[in-house]
């Protein structure tokens, strides 16, 4: 049995929430997205503000779909009313981050600078050198793109160069000993 999906999806002032063939489109203020829904599995409804999501049948399928279909439902209607935000923070003698058009620019210790295009959909920003800012309104994407620029240069451990998410916790290693 879901607990998650138990619980419906409550849908703020400006968003809108629209269920149609087998596809759920929320708009708001900072955008518009797109889930398609397996009408075999689960049945979603719109009423009063709030949006349930329950099974069709009990099988295995049905109930996984069922605590699934609703959070995706619930973090779209949070990313196009609030959107996401993930925190990169740079370590080490060097390494830097810069915003340059459409592009972000990496100088992360290797012979040439990383160049990494800046899709559509999402902001990033460098208030200082050492700190990546990444905005959006979908939060599969935000994190996607959080992940890719981490892995230019993830954190090493034994100095913890690199580039690692705000608040992570790195493991560290002792050096060699003489």
């Amino acid at each position: 049995m879901s607990r998650v999906g138990k619980n419906p999806v409550e849908v703020p002032q400006g968003v809108t929430v629209d269920v149609a063939g087998g596809a759920a489109t929320v708009k708001g203020k900072l955008g518009t997205l797109k889930l398609p829904i397996s009408t075999a599995e689960v049945e979603v409804t719109v009423k009063d503000g709030k949006v349930w999501v329950k099974p069709i049948n009990e099988s295995k399928q049905a109930r996984m779909s069922w605590g699934a279909t609703r959070a995706n439902l619930r973090n779209m209607v949070e990313g196009v009313s609030k959107g996401y935000t993930k925190n990169l923070e740079i370590t080490g003698t060097g390494y830097r981050a810069a915003v340059q058009g459409k592009n972000l620019q990496l100088q992360m210790g290797y012979s040439h600078d990383v160049t990494f295009a800046i899709p559509e959909g999402i902001a990033i920003k460098c208030e200082k050198p050492t700190a990546i800012s990444i905005t959006g309104f979908d939060k599969q994407k935000v994190g996607q793109i959080a992940a890719e620029i981490r892995a230019v240069r993830p954190p090493e451990p034994y100095k913890g160069k690199g580039i690692k998410y705000e608040g992570e916790h790195i493991l560290r290693k002792e050096g060699k000993k003489k």
